[in-house]
């Protein structure tokens, strides 16, 4: 069974940084899979942050290039994002999702919620 469990969210100042993790399990081909980080706030669809190919080629929203990094450890089978210079329209419950290579399955996590206010 796989599961995605996000962490490291949290309420910020404007400005501030925040690095959320996501943990996988029970995935066969981790490493191989195309991962991504997705955002959605109050009232808006869900939209695409940031994602990164199994051979590691990473692309970004506009809105987030230049501040927020995806990384990855397929070793230990988990995601990063690093989050700087946030910003109050950066608020969002925000979700990791792999599409598993081989299959083309999506998962997802529960989210975690980022607030950025002063």
């Amino acid at each position: 069974q796989v599961q995605l469990v996000e962490s490291g969210g949290g309420l910020v100042q404007p400005g501030g940084s925040l690095r959320l993790s996501c943990a996988a399990s029970g995935l066969l081909f981790f490493s191989s899979s195309s991962v991504g980080w997705y955002r959605q706030a109050p009232g808006k669809q869900r939209e695409l942050v940031a994602t990164m190919t199994g051979g590691g080629t990473t692309d970004y929203a506009d809105s987030v290039k230049g501040r927020f990094t995806s990384s990855r450890d397929n070793a230990e089978k988990m995601l990063y994002l690093q989050m700087n210079s946030l910003k109050p329209e950066d608020t969002a419950v925000y979700y990791c999702n792999i599409e598993s290579w081989g299959t083309g399955i999506n998962y997802w996590g529960q989210g975690t919620q980022v607030t950025v206010s002063s």
